[in-house]
């Protein structure tokens, strides 16, 4: 599951809430009283009711103990019939569980097959969702009715973490493992698409059925079916389809989405040594998806924010770490399962890791960096240091989705990779995969495979990592001895638990840099180096692996150097941020503009949106070297910046520059440059603004809301509501999340009826898909604004707008 994933990740580092040990209850491992076999579906749809009429062959056999009764987990659901070899059984149904009473002892060796006749309903269930997915009903009808012109007839499913016994009766736990086959019965008009292989398509009047088979063994909660009217884009790895299902207008994109799935799939196999090892490879974008992506086997599920145009993807398929991450799941996840959630690290971390992977080999270890540096800020940021990777002790299963099992797991994966050596860390992965294949494990067992490869003992690094909580908080200091010509560096742990470590050091004697690397065992180390000359710099933790906090008491001019030399992305960084508070200093602002030339175009982002260029220097320069970097940066989100910091001088003389970032394929050089050429002519600005077609009006939301709202254009409200409450919560800075509130306020006071409606329609939405992070609260209380200010207001429509109001209160409660 991937949180997904920028959308998603925003989300967890706002609202996770790190729960006290002594507050959870110990969750074990599922006990295993029945092993499943096979999993027999036959279903078909009432869109009126949003239910799943199915029937269910489960075959299973005892684990070990002899039974004569068999537990299905079944949530919400009718049951009209339960079975065996054509006779009905007895059983117990409490709206959980079904509770077969069979008709003799079976033993471990003898399999039986139950049928099971129900009717699945989902809005029926009761279960909550996560921070990673919002909702746990299982099975989703979008716009079942198909009242909303503007949105497709949809169902699709949702089975982790326990959704699959929403639809099915099944074990739904991850240490279970069957295979499956399923008959769809659909209209025609629809596609359908499953797990596995599609047998056969047989056609019944006005609807079909499309017999959909599994051969290898995968966890219950990877089940997926999905229908509604696609299109189809072939692909191949080898001989291997891979599919992609999308609505019709993104098919002319869907190769530039999703095509680099093929070489993933190479890449991942030729690193892993393990080829893939399912039959197909399908991705499918739904709409009102409840996560960011989930890897269903061979089926492959993206919201739809995977939908990207070729204005988007010129500035960067965002989506594209999301595509590897579910990818690399069919490894970690898919063939190899974490035994219970406890062990989610086995499947999410691996997952986020490979994003790094990919990072690096498709586009350089820069690149890669820049990724890691992002996930270990939202786990540093997100107040969940006192979580462990695998913890037993959580107060609910979905509670395991969140930065820890995700970000600091994928850290945590590189250190080890680090620390013994590639040639060992993708061995060790092989020899983990081919042992544990189409069964479940746990973390114990891939340490053993790890210690089994190396010949050494990790039980070190597994308990402070994996089974430990936090990270280092190193405080560091130096002595230097010029007589002796030695620097001794000093670092003391500030953390509560004393942790182990290698840590690469970069010593810089002018511009030549030579690399240390130490191993730290106590609170307290000491290690002493000679020099030549005395160092210009000492770079800590220089290749950036370590998962820690550094404290160290640094210069301007330290900085300043540590800007210009520092081989890692993320000490780069930080120089720039330090340096940029000190721009009264006119080294300080040279360094500044010089970083306008870094390799990293996110530090020429950065330099971009930190650079002063009111202050008592000569800006002259600077404002020449801006402007190259508008026309000529081979990174258009950069050219983007550069417009933008442009764009606050208002200077008339800048329009050409403007007027060419208007004729941009790029949507974020588009964007940027109508609000800088707003203020040098707001005539030409307004006026690209109303052409603009209106799927590519709504990409641009942002520039466009700061536009309309400038110019009080209450003409716009009405597409300016549409995006507000997005706008208010995932604000990227604090500058766009003001300029949504003044756009909620003046919607709020308006007499635009149409304006009302499309925000509280907006706000429904939100307010139910996210409930999880109680925006249904702050929907309410946002609703609440709205009626007062609508009461204050002389508006002809205030009643009507009102009542507007008011039922979209009801929808959300």
């Amino acid at each position: 599951m991937k949180i997904k994933y920028w959308f998603l990740i925003i989300f967890i580092a706002i609202t996770s809430i790190g729960f006290s040990q002594n507050n959870s209850i110990y969750k074990a491992e599922r006990e295993k009283t029945y092993n499943l076999i096979h999993t027999k579906l036959k279903v078909d749809f009432n869109f009126v009711e949003k239910q799943l009429n199915g029937e269910a062959w489960v075959t299973a056999k005892p684990h070990f103990y002899a039974s004569n009764q068999f537990v299905l987990d079944a949530k919400a659901m009718l049951i009209h019939e339960v079975s065996l070899n054509g006779k009905k059984l007895d059983y117990d149904y409490d709206d959980y569980e079904i509770t077969v009473k069979l008709p003799k002892k079976y033993t471990k060796e003898e399999e039986f097959t139950i049928y099971i006749k129900y009717t699945a309903r989902p809005e029926k269930v009761k279960e909550k969702g996560s921070a990673a997915i919002t909702a746990a009903k299982g099975l989703y009808f979008i716009n079942a009715d198909g009242t909303d012109k503007n949105k497709p007839t949809q169902i699709w499913t949702q089975g982790e973490t326990e959704g699959s016994s929403c639809w099915f009766p099944t074990i739904d736990a991850p240490n279970q493992k069957t295979t499956q086959e399923i008959y769809i019965t659909v209209p025609n008009k629809y596609i359908t698409l499953s797990n596995g292989e599609l047998i056969s398509q047989t056609k019944n009047g006005g609807n079909r059925t499309d017999y959909w088979k599994m051969d290898l063994k995968h966890a219950p909660y990877l089940f997926f079916l999905g229908v509604g009217e696609f299109e189809i884009i072939k692909d191949k790895y080898k001989n291997i389809d891979v599919d992609y299902y999308v609505e019709k207008e993104y098919a002319k994109y869907a190769k530039d989405i999703f095509g680099n799935t093929p070489e993933m799939m190479q890449f991942f196999s030729e690193k892993l040594g393990v080829a893939f090892p399912w039959n197909k490879y399908s991705q499918i974008v739904v709409r009102d998806y409840v996560s960011g992506a989930m890897e269903n086997t061979t089926a492959v599920v993206h919201g739809e924010q995977a939908y990207q145009t070729k204005g988007q993807l010129i500035d960067g398929n965002k989506h594209e770490n999301t595509i590897a991450h579910e990818l690399f799941h069919h490894w970690f996840g898919d063939l190899v399962t974490s035994e219970s959630w406890s062990n989610l690290t086995l499947n999410e971390s691996f997952a986020n890791y490979s994003e790094y992977l990919w990072q690096e080999y498709k586009y350089g270890q820069e690149a890669a960096e820049m990724h890691m540096f992002g996930n270990k800020k939202l786990y540093l940021d997100g107040q969940e240091a006192d979580k462990k990777l695998v913890r037993f002790n959580y107060l609910d299963k979905e509670d395991m989705f969140d930065l820890v099992s995700y970000n600091k797991g994928g850290a945590i994966l590189h250190m080890l990779r680090s620390y013994v050596g590639d040639e060992a860390f993708f061995t060790s992965l092989k020899m983990y995969l081919n042992e544990y294949k189409y069964q479940a494990a746990e973390a114990h067992q891939l340490r053993l495979v790890f210690e089994k490869v190396t010949g050494k003992d990790l039980n070190w690094f597994f308990n402070q990592w994996y089974f430990g909580a936090n990270h280092p908080k190193l405080d560091v200091s130096y002595d230097y001895n010029k007589l002796r010509k030695t620097v001794t560096v000093n670092i003391q742990q500030l953390q509560a638990q004393n942790f182990q470590f290698p840590l690469t050091l970069d010593i810089f004697e002018g511009n030549k840099r030579r690399r240390e690397t130490v191993f730290i065992e106590n609170n307290d180390a000491s290690f002493t180096f000679d020099f030549k000359t005395q160092p210009t710099l000492i770079q800590i933790n220089a290749d950036g692996v370590l998962l820690c906090e550094i404290n160290e008491n640094k210069v301007l001019s330290d900085y300043i150097f540590q800007l210009k030399n520092a081989q890692n992305y993320a000490h780069r960084r930080e120089a720039l941020l330090e340096v940029s508070k000190k721009q009264d200093d006119k080294d300080a602002f040279n360094a500044v503009v010089s970083a306008l030339d870094d390799s990293s175009h996110e530090i020429r982002i950065l330099a971009l949106e930190k650079i002063d260029l009111i202050n008592k220097f000569s800006k002259k320069d600077a404002i020449q070297k801006i402007m190259q970097v508008a026309n000529l940066d081979k990174k258009t989100l950069v050219q983007a910046a550069a417009i933008e910091t442009l764009g606050k001088l208002t200077d008339p003389e800048l329009k050409q520059i403007f007027l060419k970032g208007l004729k941009s394929e790029s949507y974020a050089v588009l964007g940027k440059s109508l609000v800088a050429m707003y203020y040098i002519d707001k005539d030409l600005a307004l006026k690209n603004s109303k052409e603009l077609p209106d799927e590519v009006r709504k990409i641009l939301a942002t520039p466009l809301t700061k536009i309309f709202i400038e110019s009080n254009d209450e003409t716009e409200l009405p597409f300016i509501a549409k995006s507000v409450v997005s706008g208010m919560f995932l604000a990227g800075d604090d500058t766009t999340k003001v300029l949504y509130e003044k756009a909620f306020k003046m919607i709020s006071k308006s007499n635009n009826i149409e304006a009302i409606q499309n925000l509280v329609l907006d706000m429904v939405a939100k307010g139910n898909q996210y409930k999880k992070f109680s925006f249904d609260k702050v929907v309410i209380n946002l609703m609440r604004t709205m009626i007062k200010d609508q009461e204050k207001s002389t508006n002809s429509n205030k009643e009507r707008n009102i009542a507007i109001v008011k039922e979209g209160m009801m929808g959300v409660l």
